[in-house]
């Protein structure tokens, strides 16, 4: 396969992982349940993880992802987003959707038209304020906040958040897509600020730098984490290999060594419901969807 064929593989690899796991999102499910069958469907179907599948509820809008030991099962009246990144060769598809488990069609739909509007604009030449403002107009004609502090971004061979940030308002920013370029369009909806905010208690970790570690258990605890090339891992993954004390005491070293960077869940700020929808794009004159399916 070529590039752009790793791309389009990576892409069917995630829309079919988020529709089976989207599917599978219902009143009393185990959300720890739900997320470990969409794992089990990506490495069935031949990906790698971009990132660990995460499930945010309500008010969080995204970088939930399940525990060891999840208790969560899914509520009535939850709005549950499901985020899926796959990657060939490095090369990534990343999309998400919402499940809407209550009576809150209205902020589900304006996430998704926000997405469908602005993928209508994609091409070479296309400035991303314009897609921005087509995201704001959509979400706002619904009587919703876009989450300005939230945005897409290119991808490229394992970099999950590349530049050119791809907004969901219209910043007035007049870099403009360039063909063969991929992007990730992400809108997310909020009866809220519309303004996420960095939480506590991350389980969501990466590579920053390198550094000797004396320590033997977090020796053989990075070890582990070097195997995941770089790309956001959860701690799940760890204690599936370790005993969860080994699992949090390494990473409490490598922390306070600034060894790695950390993703706690991303509440909107006055407590506002989120809804998001993705897809990723390559860019051209017939722009290809690689995740839809």
């Amino acid at each position: 396969m070529d590039e752009r064929e790793k791309y389009i593989e990576a892409g069917r690899i995630a829309g079919t992982a988020l529709k089976y796991g989207g599917n599978m999102i219902k009143v009393g499910a185990s959300m720890l349940e739900v997320t470990e069958k969409v794992e089990e469907k990506v490495l069935d179907l031949g990906g790698e993880f971009a990132f660990p599948p995460q499930i945010s509820l309500n008010e969080i809008a995204a970088h939930y992802c399940a525990e060891p030991d999840d208790k969560i099962v899914f509520r009535k009246g939850d709005v549950a987003k499901l985020d899926v990144g796959v990657m060939i060769d490095g090369y990534i598809g990343d999309n998400a959707l919402t499940v809407d488990l209550g009576d809150n069609e209205k902020i589900v739909k304006a996430a998704r038209e926000g997405l469908n509007n602005a993928l209508k604009l994609v091409g070479p030449g296309v400035a991303i304020s314009d897609i921005g403002r087509a995201i704001q107009d959509t979400i706002t004609k619904y009587g919703f906040a876009p989450v300005r502090n939230l945005s897409g971004h290119a991808l490229s061979q394992y970099v999950y958040h590349d530049s050119p940030s791809i907004p969901n308002f219209d910043t007035g920013d007049k870099t403009r897509l360039e063909r063969g370029m991929v992007i990730a369009i992400e809108p997310f909806a909020s009866t809220g600020a519309g303004i996420i905010f960095e939480s506590s208690n991350a389980n969501i970790f990466s590579m920053k730098q390198k550094k000797p570690v004396r320590n033997m258990i977090t020796r053989q605890v990075l070890k582990e984490i070097e195997s995941f090339k770089d790309m956001p891992f959860t701690t799940r993954w760890l204690t599936k290999k370790f005993p969860e004390p080994k699992v949090n005491f390494a990473l409490r070293e490598l922390m306070q060594q600034d060894m790695l960077n950390s993703y706690p869940p991303l509440p909107d700020r006055d407590g506002g419901l989120v809804s998001q929808a993705e897809h990723t794009v390559i860019v051209d004159d017939d722009p290809i969807i690689t995740t839809k399916i």
